[in-house]
């Protein structure tokens, strides 16, 4: 019975097994066969006049079952009334979310030793204890109260304590538990954890692939249907090629495809990225369950089912003769996800590059072969080169798919002929002469040779350094002599060896130059007569040693015409009753004073040694000086 004194229009009724509902006629009917409807149930009813609940016993239930109310509410351990006490305090029940007017009565405690100076008494948390004031208790009749809407989220139990006490408050009876259960009420909705989910799918998988998992979290109590959610989805951008491509299990909230492994082809979709807008519903997807929603967004990933192809099956390019660097850039088309290993392209030359004059790199920004000479080509030698190019990705094939004809092509060069420079040979080219031949003497034929042999030119030679000035070269036969005498001992040459560069020219168009080294090793002549070293040499007046100095032979030739070297006095009358020279070894002798006293020796004195070599001689002056320092020079 339900009454709000205006009708009962709008009325909504809640009953709290969800297997029972209100009928227009207010009777209490299940909406399904009904096993065990539990020993109590709640009726909530409300509009815009009133909210009001009704507790409903079933009596002679069947034995409890784990969908009793007690069990949802965790109370299977509480007893109803308390024995063997004169205070009965009975478990209470208030729904959340109560509108006013309060207080409201939520039941009543019974003592049945209550006498006229006794009153009940209420503590705990709700009551003195924070919250304060939630719950209050008529201190004459024991009926408890709730002073304010409750929230079960924040608060879904109350534990207080009843008691009677005389006038002065002296405890009587108690404390006994009284235990406020919060029920829930509908009032959250569910909330996915982010706004926004992603994923991803490989395509051509089969159907039934999980992509991922959608999960929300509904506030309110766990054991009821108000957080028992089903998922659904409700959209789907794009919606082709079906707009069913994709399902959410309704508990779970996994979503898995539902396209079929051919159509799930990334290359033949309108996109590559699906939206799919999820619905969570509690009351277990009830018409009246509270919704949340979340997007879903399904990346379809590539796999490596297409292979590269060019673009032609033939290329074309030229290139000059000689020179090196790209020639050709090839193209292909791949229709996998560029920048992946599955579109990426690996070249390689299969066939006509024997010498390997060629080399074919990726170009990373558009994935084109870029064919370069790495080694000069030589018209003369080739005109044409035809090679086989094959292209692979960097990522297999899947097995079904294999490289066809157009993952190969043919590329097409023509040498391009470039009028080159003469070729000396040998290069360089040596020779020995001996030094101090005459002026005009041949020296070397120099020999240059036109790479360009089928065509008809004529070589011109001209010296481009020499740096003696000692050689001449005639223009048109490339015979080489001498223009001054060859002098082994200068300054310009090293290690016996003399080296000018020739140039040779021809008369292309434009003209194209050579140049080779010619090395003339010469031959020693004994042209250079030997010398006394040193030359000068000092000693005190006063001496005890009558060893003066020891004095060697020089000479600029080499063996074997130098050393051993004969060194004597010279000439000079006089020289031997004051100077004798003594042998120490080949090339050095000893110049030493015998008998004579220094007052026999003048102050300024030119003393002359002879040296001469095997073929040569030559005479030095060797001066002794005595000054105020007593030195002898």
């Amino acid at each position: 019975v339900f009454d709000d004194c205006a009708g009962n229009e709008g009325v909504e009724f809640e009953v709290s097994n969800p297997n029972f509902l209100i009928d227009e006629n207010l009777n209490l009917v299940p909406r399904r066969d009904v096993i065990d409807s539990g020993d109590v149930m709640f009726v909530h009813g409300v509009n815009v006049h009133v909210d009001d609940m009704a507790q409903v016993t079933i009596m002679g239930a069947p034995s409890r079952s784990p969908q009793t109310l007690r069990e949802i509410l965790g109370l299977s351990d509480l007893m109803p009334y308390r024995s063997k006490r004169s205070l009965l305090v009975p478990p209470m029940f208030v729904p959340e979310n109560q509108r006013a007017p309060f207080p409201r009565s939520i039941g009543k405690v019974i003592s049945s030793d209550m006498k006229e100076d006794h009153i009940f008494r209420l503590t705990g948390r709700g009551a003195d204890q924070d919250p304060k004031g939630v719950f209050s208790i008529n201190r004459l009749t024991g009926e408890v109260a709730v002073s304010r809407a409750l929230d079960r989220e924040a608060i879904a139990y109350y534990h207080l304590q009843v008691s009677t006490t005389d006038l002065s408050g002296k405890l009587v009876e108690g404390p006994v538990d009284l235990d406020v259960s919060v029920i829930d009420q509908n009032d959250n909705r569910p909330v996915f954890k982010e706004p926004r989910y992603s994923g991803e799918v490989l395509e051509g998988s089969p159907t039934g692939t999980t992509v991922m998992t959608m999960t929300a979290y509904d506030a309110d109590d766990p054991n009821t249907d108000n957080a028992v959610l089903r998922y659904i989805i409700v959209r789907q951008l794009p919606d082709k090629p079906s707009p069913n491509m994709f399902y959410i299990d309704p508990e779970r909230g996994d979503i898995v495809t539902v396209i079929s492994p051919h159509q799930l082809d990334r290359e033949t979709l309108p996109t590559t990225q699906y939206e799919l807008e999820i619905v969570a519903k509690d009351m277990a997807g009830s018409e009246v369950g509270l919704t949340g929603t979340a997007t879903a967004t399904i990346t379809i990933t590539d796999r490596n089912d297409h292979a590269p192809e060019f673009t032609h099956s033939l290329f074309q390019a030229s290139v000059n003769e000689g020179s090196t660097g790209v020639v050709v850039n090839l193209t292909v088309d791949d229709r996998d996800d560029p920048a992946t290993g599955a579109w990426r392209a690996i070249y390689s030359i299969i066939n006509g590059d024997p010498n390997q004059n060629f080399e074919i790199q990726t170009n990373l920004d558009n994935n084109e072969g870029m064919l370069s000479v790495v080694k000069p080509l030589d018209y003369e030698s080739a005109m044409f080169h035809t090679l086989l190019i094959k292209v692979e990705n960097e990522d297999p094939l899947v097995p079904d798919v294999v490289y066809g004809h157009s993952s190969t092509a043919t590329v097409y060069i023509t040498v391009m002929d470039v009028n080159e420079g003469p070729v000396f040979f040998p290069d360089p080219l040596v020779v020995i002469r001996r030094e101090n031949i005459p002026v005009g003497s041949f020296v070397a034929m120099l020999n240059a040779t036109d790479p360009d042999y089928l065509q008809s030119q004529n070589i011109r030679f001209a010296v481009l350094r020499d740096p003696a000035d000692w050689l001449i070269v005639n223009p048109f036969k490339g015979n080489v002599t001498t223009r001054a005498i060859l002098d082994r001992e200068s300054p310009h040459v090293h290690n016996n060896q003399y080296t000018a560069l020739f140039m040779a020219t021809d008369n292309g168009s434009p003209p194209a130059t050579g140049t080779g080294t010619l090395i003339i090793t010469l031959e020693d002549e004994n042209d250079n007569a030997p010398y006394v070293f040193p030359s000068v040499a000092r000693v005190c007046e006063d001496a005890k040693d009558i060893n003066v100095v020891v004095i060697g032979g020089r000479d600029k030739d080499i063996h074997p015409n130098t050393d051993p070297f004969k060194i004597e006095l010279g000439k000079q009358p006089g020289l031997e009753k004051t100077w004798k020279i003594s042998r120490i070894n080949a090339d050095s002798r000893l110049p030493i004073s015998p008998e004579s006293t220094r007052s026999n020796i003048e102050r300024h004195v030119n003393l002359q040694t002879s040296v001469s070599c095997l073929r040569r001689e030559s005479v030095a002056d060797a001066v002794i000086q005595r000054d105020r320092t007593r030195e002898v020079i």
